[in-house]
């Protein structure tokens, strides 16, 4: 159902498959589409106390299969930039595969990693996305954000930002990132593209397009080892590991590909036990990228609850 509301449009028990890269079928009870920051911002204020859930390109994400209580804001159509001299500002909805192709229009390196990622540039921030040796974190400048807290709207440096791997104050505070500016290197188009070309060509042999659905990387790489994340699933006999419609993928372990018609439920006990048969035979306790958003049944508590801690 349409409905309207100050001109912004949102829709009750909204079916949210094609707004998540796994392709999970789970119903929003509410799901709103702010066409520009200040709506965002107004939709934030009006559901503070609602806890409001803010998505992009759904990547990252498992929805419930027993649904969203909670609001749900998809930034996808807050998707302005600009181009100065060397500097690229964007809004928080434009994907980060958008801002590489940007950046080799004008000319502009720093962004070639960003090609594969399916991201948005509020996704990608939060996580500190990476690929390829870098990450979002080495070229920004500076990123405005709204603070639920004070119910102010706030320009943060790169500094202030507390990136590391994964991670940045996004997850830490109560902030909403509305826009990033970056700032980039003249570059020449013909080396801007190939390196972009070589990444793909790296993606398309290591990872899932997403016509085959997945979430993205599973598990962080532990800090304290030698072997990746999927290399350690690898040498716990998963690859190809199936429960229910979810499988390890054949080609890379650290993903996670739905075959069919997968739950939040699937989705909760392959990664738990991956998690399980990692920490039984190397003692290392992985840490899930995946945020999950929802309703979750009484095992899928329990088995979040240790993921996560």
């Amino acid at each position: 159902m349409i409905c309207s509301q100050n001109d912004i449009k949102f829709y009750k028990n909204f079916q949210l498959t094609n707004y998540n890269t796994l392709k999970i079928k789970s119903l929003a009870k509410l799901f709103y589409m702010p066409d520009n920051e200040g709506e965002l911002v107004s939709l934030l204020k009006k559901h503070k106390k609602d806890s409001p859930i803010v998505i992009g390109n759904g990547s990252n994400i498992l929805f419930s299969s027993s649904g969203v209580e909670e609001p749900i804001i998809y930034t996808g159509r807050i998707s302005s930039t600009s181009v100065i001299g060397n500097t690229i500002e964007a809004g928080c909805g434009v994907k980060v595969q958008a801002l590489s192709k940007l950046a080799l229009e004008k000319k502009l390196k720093g962004f070639e990693f960003l090609i594969g990622i399916p991201a948005s540039l509020g996704g990608a921030c939060y996580m500190n996305a990476g690929a390829h040796g870098n990450s979002i974190s080495q070229t920004l400048v500076s990123a405005k954000v709204y603070d639920s807290e004070t119910n102010k709207i706030l320009t943060l440096k790169k500094e202030d930002l507390n990136f590391s791997y994964r991670h940045s104050i996004l997850q830490e505070k109560p902030y909403t990132l509305l826009s990033a500016k970056f700032k980039l290197e003249k570059g020449l188009e013909e080396e801007i593209k190939s390196k972009m070309d070589e990444n793909l060509i790296f993606r398309k042999n290591r990872q899932p397009n997403l016509s085959i659905p997945n979430a993205g990387s599973v598990f962080k790489n532990p800090e304290n080892s030698e072997l990746s994340a999927g290399a350690l699933i690898d040498k716990c006999g998963l690859r190809s590991f199936r429960i229910g419609d979810v499988e390890v993928w054949e080609n890379h372990c650290n993903f996670i590909v739905n075959k069919g018609s997968a739950t939040s439920v699937d989705y909760t006990n392959i990664v738990f036990e991956i998690y399980s048969k990692v920490k039984e035979k190397f003692n290392i306790e992985l840490t899930p990228e995946i945020i999950y958003i929802g309703k979750k049944t009484k095992e899928e508590k329990e088995k979040w609850k240790i993921l996560k801690k």
